[in-house]
């Protein structure tokens, strides 16, 4: 039998790989999905403290599914700062992660 001397033994922290942060000079920030409101539209409070309608841009539409408390990072819109899309979601290891760094102060997580 061979032996397993070369697989390291994953735990979560290891698990959780490369971020993605959300990038301030294209107008991203950190958000909470708070209600989904059909035809992937979403109702989202974001870390500045404003609640924006959401949309899922057809590129994500069938790959990521979103549900009510997850995190997720939006990009506001430049013409119209009430409104953004959905850029990405994050997982619960990764949540977790965030959370003992820091980094969603303003956030009802």
């Amino acid at each position: 039998m061979p032996s397993n001397k070369n697989k390291k033994d994953k735990t979560s922290s290891e698990s959780i790989g490369r971020l993605r942060f959300p990038k301030k000079e294209e107008h991203e920030q950190f958000g909470i999905v708070t209600q989904l409101m059909g035809a992937c539209q979403l109702i989202v409070i974001c870390q500045d403290g404003v609640e924006r309608k959401c949309r899922i841009p057809g590129k994500l539409r069938k790959r990521v599914w979103v549900r009510v408390n997850d995190l997720v990072i939006v990009k506001v819109w430049d013409f119209q700062p009430s409104k953004g899309d959905i850029k990405w979601r994050f997982f619960g290891n990764q949540v977790e992660w965030f959370k003992r760094k820091g980094m969603l102060e303003g956030l009802p997580v």
